[in-house]
């Protein structure tokens, strides 16, 4: 058995492959161990901006949300919302008014972007 891998190894091929193997699993390691992914570095969402979000892209023109929502004692007092669809005034103006009024919190402290 020994020999016969010896002989296997002295394949020039199989010595390639196997080390690119070895790199690729290496590579694999490094990447799981020091680069975390984008979902990982953001803050996960409370259920209520999981559920305004849900709300908000439910608006014509809107599309995907991301809504952070700032607490004080776990009540809300302001929020950033970004959305992915047409950048218009009145989808500006209908994102700020439902969000303002389901948080009841004034518009003043609810800013909106488009992505």
């Amino acid at each position: 058995m020994r020999e016969a891998l010896q002989k296997v190894w002295k394949n020039k091929a199989v010595r390639i492959a196997v080390l690119c193997v070895l790199a690729l699993l290496l590579l694999l390691l490094i990447r799981e161990t020091f680069f975390v992914s984008k979902e990982e570095t953001i803050c996960p969402q409370t259920e209520l901006e999981r559920k305004l979000g849900g709300l908000l892209s439910g608006i014509e023109g809107v599309g995907n949300v991301t809504v952070m929502i700032t607490e004080e004692e776990g009540v809300p007092v302001g929020a950033v919302i970004v959305f992915e669809g047409a950048d218009s005034i009145l989808s500006r103006m209908r994102v700020l008014d439902v969000a303002s009024s389901v948080l009841n919190i004034e518009k003043e402290r609810v800013k909106v972007y488009p992505a």
